[in-house]
């Protein structure tokens, strides 16, 4: 994803109706399968396996062989390249916010954030990335651990890199990755690691890439296990984040109130903010909260459930969006940790 995880590739079976499984537990109907322009069936051989082997014994040192009867395990699954077909975007936000921000999975996220305070608490002061943000990026991307994957990250991965032609340029370079990760950036060996259909995994929905470069041994046992171990989950996120710039202290997005005069607004791009938030302000889109008003911003327009929403976003949005680039998918989170907050807040920290 880009260096996405996942998830997103959960909003997508979350948003298509179907059971989520942090990213993946659809199965082909017989009428998808047939329509589908990049059906393929199992077991069969994957077109430019071998310049990838060569590859990766060149950057490694691994045997070609040994790479060879690891990549000929894989299965090619159809249900994987089905999931990808749905894209949870095309939702309005109205449709897309409900996926996440439910009384349940607010409850869990305190619940979550209350069992684990001290080592949320510890890893935020480290990084300085609040703990509420950290257990939001979980509870989407895999309901708190409920969800972490229920495919083989190397079947993902291959189906993905050798047959799915919209992305497979992307998908080749994780599978490339996954290859080439030493095994102290691995929780075990490569076929018994579960993820996502998207080859994510853990309860950060890390891809390959993003273990490689962000993946952090937070609790000194030589491995990066995003899966079984909370303390390497937790500081993995936080360094994410961090690598890309968040600003501690610094406001997320804040919603707007559009004056009868205000001017039409800009088309969004998600790109980091560089206009003045004044600017807005004297556009017509005052915030609704004080922030101020030299602090860089975009406009964002949604579609809410009551008619257009407007937010202004600030450089810790963007960050957000580095973790999965749908600007929605931000504002979820964005939500869903503000929740959690308030609902921490509001119990006592001995219960």
């Amino acid at each position: 994803m880009i260096r996405m995880h996942r998830l997103a590739w959960l909003l997508l079976t979350l948003a298509a109706g179907i059971p989520p499984l942090a990213a993946a537990r659809s199965q082909a109907s017989p009428a998808s399968a047939q329509s589908s322009p990049t059906a393929v069936a199992a077991n069969v051989v994957n077109p430019g396996q071998a310049e990838l082997v060569r590859e990766v014994a060149a950057a490694t040192g691994k045997s070609p062989a040994a790479l060879n009867a690891l990549l000929d395990g894989a299965v090619v699954k159809q249900s994987i390249i089905d999931a990808m077909n749905r894209p949870a975007e095309s939702k309005p936000w109205s449709e897309y916010r409900p996926i996440f921000m439910t009384p349940e999975r607010i409850a869990e996220g305190v619940s979550f954030y209350q069992r684990h305070r001290a080592l949320l608490e510890e890893i935020s002061k480290q990084y300085g990335v609040p703990p509420q943000l950290i257990v939001a990026i979980i509870g989407v991307e895999t309901d708190y651990g409920a969800n972490t994957g229920g495919y083989r990250v190397l079947d993902a991965l291959v189906t993905l890199a050798f047959h799915y032609p919209p992305r497979g340029k992307y998908f080749r370079g994780e599978l490339k990755t996954l290859l080439e990760l030493p095994a102290d950036k691995l929780p075990g060996p490569i076929p018994d690691i579960d993820g996502s259909y998207a080859g994510a995994e853990g309860l950060a929905q890390f891809m390959p890439s993003s273990i490689r470069d962000f993946g952090v041994d937070a609790d000194g046992d030589a491995h990066v296990n995003l899966t079984a171990s909370l303390p390497d989950a937790f500081a993995s996120i936080a360094n994410y984040f961090r690598a890309h710039g968040w600003q501690t202290g610094q406001p997320i997005a804040v919603q707007a109130d559009p004056s009868a005069s205000a001017a039409p607004p800009p088309r969004y791009e998600n790109v980091m903010p560089v206009t003045p938030l004044e600017t807005y302000t004297a556009d017509g889109y005052a915030p609704t909260a004080r922030e101020n008003p030299a602090l860089p911003a975009n406009l964002l327009t949604l579609e809410g459930a009551n008619g257009p929403e407007y937010w202004l976003t600030f450089r810790n949005f963007y960050v957000i969006t580095r973790y999965n680039r749908s600007p929605m998918y931000a504002l979820a989170v964005t939500q869903l940790a503000d929740a959690i907050a308030h609902g921490v807040a509001a119990v006592p920290a001995a219960q």
